[in-house]
């Protein structure tokens, strides 16, 4: 009897977990007021006053933060409980485990590493982009040089042809006069 009663108790247990595991909603909303927190206490230990650009700044903060965990948060389930991670230098970190309806966040320190990392991919982001973009400029700056240089190739190579052209109207002509001076000296021994 004892063994059905454990086997009862732990059945409704299991069934309970089942039922009450947190959905991503309530991961996020317990993560933003963990990372609310820790913004609060950063700014509070780095000395920010509490006016309206440290307001301002840490609801910019906030937003980006928020922004970040819905394009990369993933739930995992696993029937009874589940986790949330995010994907940081590539390697997954768990941030959250939820059960019976509560979620758990992980200590500061890993919040701090996770948006640290974050930041830190923003910024390569924007510095490979920036990069792309300076190449791209180089690309065309080199493609329009090559142009420029093209056509003045052309150019030279229409001058030559002209030149030449020239030259050869001016041997014809040199000919032509050679031959007829050579026609009237040969007239002149004729006659």
């Amino acid at each position: 009897m004892k063994k059905y009663l454990i086997g009862a108790i732990l059945l409704i247990v299991v069934i309970a977990m089942v039922k009450t595991v947190p959905d991503k909603k309530a991961h996020k909303k317990a993560m933003m007021e963990a990372v609310k927190e820790y913004v609060d206490e950063e700014a509070e230990n780095k000395g920010f006053g509490d006016n309206v650009l440290t307001d301002l700044g840490k609801g910019i903060v906030n937003k980006t933060i928020e922004v970040a965990l819905n394009s990369k948060l993933e739930v995992n389930n696993y029937l009874i409980f589940n986790t949330t991670s995010v994907e940081l230098d590539d390697e997954s970190k768990t941030l959250s485990l939820g059960m019976f309806n509560h979620v758990f966040t992980f200590d500061k320190e890993m919040l701090r590493d996770a948006l640290e990392a974050a930041a830190k991919e923003k910024k390569e982001i924007k510095s490979e982009r920036k990069a792309a973009k300076k190449a791209k400029k180089e690309a065309r700056k080199l493609e329009k040089k090559l142009r420029k240089e093209q056509k003045k190739r052309e150019k030279e190579a229409r001058k030559e042809q002209k030149r030449r052209e020239k030259e050869a109207r001016k041997e014809q002509k040199r000919r032509e006069k050679e031959a007829r001076e050579e026609q009237k000296r040969r007239e002149k021994e004729e006659s």
